[in-house]
């Protein structure tokens, strides 16, 4: 069994921003929002991602990131493709769709590298989502679904402001300051994550939504999402 310090580097090395799983390509509708005009400056950038992640990330992702893991550490792997699946339809979009599937095979591809075995393709021929395969990490590292909820969390939440950092733009001490604030919003999501029922699994970002769809067509982009 891993030691906790160990076990503290693993959950470093799974949210660590040099992990090759392209993740920097993706602002989630973010890059619209700055288009539109609802994400102008620091305050609104917190708000945004706050919002999204109070309205989608713990109430979607996070309960069936916890699910995942749970099926996965007990070998069922039939309820864990169910709730891969669950998820997968509950993005919104094309490029929502496309963004998970992409960060799920890429992250695949890095954990075969390190002889961690995944799950194989289903039964359309493709590839599980990210938080699939993300939860499959954690259990084989040892990783507790506490910890492996607040790092998916986290993961996110950098991703999206150095995403609003770069956009917007903002300063790199801006996107500090926004990462600051969110951490105990972040830490009650993961806490709050683990009691959600199954029926109240869902999101509601409205905006994030229509933001994304709007920047399949948006003229000029840095983002594939």
């Amino acid at each position: 069994m891993p030691t906790d310090r160990t076990r503290l580097l693993r959950i470093l090395h799974l949210a660590s921003p040099a992990l090759p799983i392209g993740a920097f390509h993706f602002s989630q509708g973010l890059e619209y929002a700055v288009e539109a005009g609802w994400v102008t400056d620091e305050p609104t950038a917190l708000d945004w991602i706050g919002g999204v992640a109070t309205q989608s990330i713990g109430t979607l992702d996070l309960p069936v990131l916890i699910r995942l893991y749970r099926a996965h550490r007990a070998g069922d792997s039939e309820t864990r493709r169910r709730w891969g699946h669950f998820l997968m339809a509950a993005r919104e979009t094309r490029e929502l769709r496309a963004e998970d599937r992409h960060m799920g095979s890429a992250l695949a591809r890095v954990l075969q590298q390190l002889e961690i075995d995944g799950p194989p393709l289903d039964a359309q021929g493709e590839q599980p989502g990210y938080a699939e395969i993300f939860a499959i990490a954690c259990v084989h590292w040892s990783i507790t679904e506490a910890e492996a909820a607040q790092a998916y969390a986290w993961t996110w939440a950098e991703n999206q402001t150095l995403a609003a950092v770069k956009l917007v733009p903002l300063g790199q001490s801006a996107g500090q300051r926004i990462l600051h604030s969110l951490v105990p919003l972040l830490e009650q999501l993961a806490t709050r994550a683990p009691d959600i029922a199954d029926e109240d699994i869902g999101a509601c970002v409205i905006r994030q939504g229509l933001a994304s769809v709007w920047h399949e067509s948006q003229y000029t982009r840095l983002f594939k999402s």
